[in-house]
């Protein structure tokens, strides 16, 4: 399954032959990097390790460093080799499936992966809205304004019974912490992919804020 660590760069507008105007989502999609082959042989399972967003040395860990062949040459651990080519990164993520096309350690995947036409699945977290009322979390409808009730229009109404269970049900949509989770648009339609500039269009949403890290892969339902 092809898979690619992206950012969301925001919303823009293509416009078709005929003028038809689809509304895309812009990802910067790569370039990635082959930071390691996991094997059966020895790690239990088959898995392509990817990483993506170029940072300083500084701002990763020495065991960080270390994993991606960028420690300094005077320390006493050996660079490796296969990754002389990879420059520091932020995020890594794992691609359950065999290396492919005599795939290694260092190789640069880019966003020609993908063509045109095609159609994705895009994972990412959520914007996170914090502390958020029934109707903003769960679209409650408001109550009436009326006979002395001017102040709860916006109240959540009943939670429980007051005798018999006694208690409130688990379950119970309340008020709470609102957005900031994993979530996943399924089949979006490649719409355009500019390999010079590593970026992606796809028709549609994608979870998240513009700059917000999400995992384009190839779309599950036909």
């Amino acid at each position: 399954m092809k898979k690619l660590i992206g950012r969301k760069v925001g919303m823009t507008q293509l416009f078709d032959e005929k003028g038809n105007v689809t509304g895309v989502t812009v990802i910067e999609a790569g370039p990635n990097y082959v930071t390691q082959i996991k094997t059966m042989a020895k790690e239990g399972y088959d898995a392509i390790q990817l990483g993506f967003g170029e940072v300083q040395a500084k701002k990763l860990s020495r065991g960080e460093l270390g994993h991606l062949g960028n420690l300094a040459p005077n320390t006493k651990y050996p660079k490796r080799k296969e990754l002389a080519g990879v420059p520091p990164v932020k995020h890594l993520y794992e691609n359950r499936i065999k290396a492919v096309d005599g795939m290694k350690a260092g190789d640069v995947v880019k966003a020609d992966i993908f063509k045109a036409g095609e159609f994705v699945d895009i994972s990412g977290t959520s914007k996170g809205r914090g502390f958020a009322g029934n109707i903003k979390r769960h679209g409650f409808h408001r109550q009436k304004k009326t006979h002395g009730a001017s102040d709860r229009e916006r109240a959540p109404g009943s939670i429980g019974a007051g005798t018999g269970i006694g208690h409130v049900e688990k379950g119970t949509r309340m008020a709470g912490h609102f957005g900031d989770e994993a979530r996943t648009s399924v089949r979006l339609k490649v719409m355009m992919v500019d390999v010079e500039r590593n970026l992606i269009a796809v028709a549609g949403s994608v979870p998240g804020a513009n700059g917000g890290v999400v995992v384009i892969k190839e779309a599950k339902k036909a």
